[in-house]
């Protein structure tokens, strides 16, 4: 049985062609059968040059980044040998979705057909984190009075400056892309859990959808337990980007849960405002600021943030993650993933490169920094 507030990662990577730096076209099926022989917890993805990884529910927080850590070096290592390599980020700085190829058309043959062209472009990698709910705590409420600070973990994690070998202007564009999907952004607000029970009988006893896991939004109940899933954050280069967000999001549904009156009479106005919020954090990511609906105002990332890791230090104490929690200050003094991103392209086009090498050596900084290669922190 999950235990309350226990949590679990699952991080989406992209499988490169080590040699081009493009999203790979072959060697991939040979690659991700040694990958489960190894490590069980291995999945394909809907397309071909994506892996999915996650760690089993933990209370420590600590734990789960260990066994994180493991699984980014020994697979980088097994994708090194067959002239791979493996690259967490939002979305692919120089792929092109028209040539990305869907991995079992087979099996997975009643979502493309339903999904079509918007299915096949959606060639983007997530960060999940699952938190467990305590009983007697309904997820619906929570799912609804979180959302609030859902643009505050997009921008922590924003990894996804580019798009079709194009700088995009965005440092979220991930998410921009995801939201061509059905049932996706963010989730109604449910008046209970009877009524969210109600819309999933519904659309799957009218064969909408056949699988409670086809609802994409960036907040949604477990279809598999008790859990809370938060899937609105890019895939982290970083590991510790991604611990930071675990944890600040597992404190969030602490006190929320703890904490019963906190954004209890949310509205229509109050999520179109989340959804603002949402979009100036794909825009801008820790540069940027956030509207107030108290005090109908702007108020930058960095405040926000401030704010918030003070609201939950208590959490962060009763759930024994505060050096966890503590990383998330260092995204705002050091940058995202995009940021660094933006920075190398910038200066390998002032040294003269044209945009797809300049966009190579992006790539090659992604691959190093996701198996722990790299020899220092930028």
């Amino acid at each position: 049985m999950r235990a309350e507030f226990d949590i679990s990662l699952e991080e989406e990577v992209f499988i490169n062609d080590a040699g081009k730096r493009d999203a790979a076209r072959a060697r991939t099926r040979d690659f991700l059968t040694a990958c489960r022989a190894a490590h069980p917890q291995v999945r394909a993805e809907l397309m071909e040059p994506q892996l999915v990884w996650a760690t089993e529910p933990v209370s420590d927080l600590a734990e789960a980044r260990r066994v994180l850590a493991g699984l980014r070096s020994a697979l980088g290592a097994l994708a090194s040998a067959r002239g791979l390599a493996l690259m967490a980020s939002g979305t692919h700085p120089l792929a092109q979705w028209s040539r990305v190829r869907p991995r079992d058309q087979a099996a997975r043959g009643r979502v493309l057909r339903d999904l079509q062209m918007v299915g096949s472009r959606t060639v983007v990698c997530g960060l999940s984190v699952g938190v467990g709910v305590p009983a007697g705590v309904s997820r619906i409420d929570l799912m609804n009075r979180l959302q609030p600070f859902l643009p505050l973990l997009l921008a922590l994690s924003t990894s996804s400056p580019f798009w079709q070998a194009q700088r995009t202007g965005l440092l979220g564009y991930r998410l921009a892309a995801a939201r061509e999907l059905p049932r996706s952004g963010l989730p109604p607000l449910f008046r209970d859990e009877a009524d969210y029970a109600r819309y999933l009988d519904t659309v799957v006893g009218a064969g909408a959808i056949d699988d409670p896991r086809h609802v994409w939004w960036v907040l949604c109940p477990s279809p598999t337990g008790p859990g809370l899933d938060l899937r609105i954050a890019d895939s982290c280069t970083r590991l510790d980007d991604a611990v930071a967000i675990a944890a600040l999001y597992r404190c969030l549904v602490r006190r929320l849960a703890d904490e019963p009156a906190r954004h209890r009479d949310l509205t229509g106005a109050s999520q179109a405002i989340a959804a603002e919020n949402c979009w100036r954090a794909q825009r801008y990511g820790i540069h940027g600021s956030f509207v107030c609906e108290e005090t109908r105002t702007a108020r930058p990332v960095a405040t926000v943030l401030a704010e918030t890791l003070a609201l939950v230090a208590g959490d962060a104490r009763a759930l024994g993650c505060e050096a966890e929690l503590d990383l998330a200050r260092w995204i705002v003094a050091r940058g995202t993933s995009a940021d660094r991103q933006l920075a190398l392209f910038t200066e390998a086009q002032g040294r003269g490169l044209p945009p797809r090498e300049a966009l190579a050596e992006v790539v090659d900084w992604l691959t190093a920094e996701t198996v722990g290669a790299n020899p220092t922190r930028h």
